[in-house]
């Protein structure tokens, strides 16, 4: 039997498969594969949407990562939030599903934390904002004054000092509510016989069972929390621009999708704002990996 015959007999052997793959593929290749090619491909030349591209080579990133101080700026910034937003809504979210699985009312708790995720960025910054409101009306102000910890307003949103750790604190509120939900969903999953054996075989208290049984069997679950925790820490911009504006004072939350937010729809030079996304797809998708080999199954 020829190759090309053999080939021939694999693909009438498994058509029925390949036709059920497609649904997944065509929608992947055209949202997702393609638009990484399309702004790998633009990220090398001078684009801006009335002219034809030129090509430019790496000027682009030679351009980001040695004159552009206001990227390094924006990097160290988005650095800063991820290490914060990032591991603290993801141990918080896991925290506080494993707390509330046990408990009778659960569907009421777990809407109250996944409810802030479905809402809009902006409708939420509002809020926020009139509960950091910069006079003497704004519910942190207003309490402030009355203990007589302050003379007067803070400027929440004007002053640099403030700006990051408010920024911080409202990007870890909103991004627990999808990894509470499906950290919710695998704690009610899990098989009751192997937790039942455990404690048969010793395991007294419910930090052990976490440790020993139930994070290794949530390993799934786990690293699907850890990949939108890091897609969403390093993505930080609606809450940050509504917040303090764009650019916001002294850049105090300026992140890269802000930076390229300003390069692509303000300033119109895609060819550069592309290789702004070229190197945040490749920070996150190399986080995302590293997630991969951490949270493997021994059979994979």
């Amino acid at each position: 039997m020829t190759f090309g015959k053999a080939i021939k007999r694999f693909y009438r052997k498994n058509k029925k498969g390949y036709l059920y793959m497609t649904l997944f593929l065509v929608p992947y290749i055209l949202f997702n594969l393609v638009p990484v090619v399309r702004a790998i491909y633009l990220s090398l030349f001078n684009y801006n949407i009335i002219q034809p591209p030129m090509f430019i080579g790496l000027n682009n990133y030679k351009r980001l990562i040695f004159d552009d101080d206001i990227f390094l700026l924006a990097f160290k910034n988005t650095i800063v939030f991820a290490l914060f937003i990032g591991p603290l809504g993801y141990i918080m979210s896991f925290y506080m599903a494993w707390c509330i699985n046990g408990l009778k009312g659960r569907t009421a708790y777990a809407l109250a934390f996944y409810a802030p995720s479905i809402t809009s960025g902006i409708a939420m910054t509002q809020v926020w904002l009139y509960i950091f409101s910069n006079d003497s009306h704004g519910l942190i102000n207003h309490f402030l004054l009355r203990l007589g910890m302050i003379n007067g307003p803070i400027l929440w949103n004007q002053n640099a000092e403030y700006i990051y750790p408010v920024v911080i604190l409202i990007s870890i509120w909103m991004s627990m509510g999808t990894g509470f939900l499906v950290f919710m969903a695998g704690l009610q999953n899990l098989p009751q016989d192997v937790l039942e054996q455990g404690r048969i075989d010793g395991i007294r208290n419910r930090y052990a069972e976490l440790i020993y049984l139930i994070l290794p069997m949530m390993k799934p679950q786990l690293l699907f929390g850890a990949i939108t925790a890091i897609v969403g820490s390093f993505g930080v911009f609606d809450i940050a621009a509504q917040f303090a504006g764009m650019p916001s004072p002294n850049y105090a939350a300026h992140t890269i999708v802000a930076h390229l937010y300003d390069y692509a729809f303000l300033r119109f030079e895609m060819g550069y704002a592309s290789a702004i996304s070229v190197i945040l797809f490749t920070i996150t998708f190399s986080l995302g990996r590293i997630c991969m080999r951490v949270f493997r199954t021994q059979d994979e």
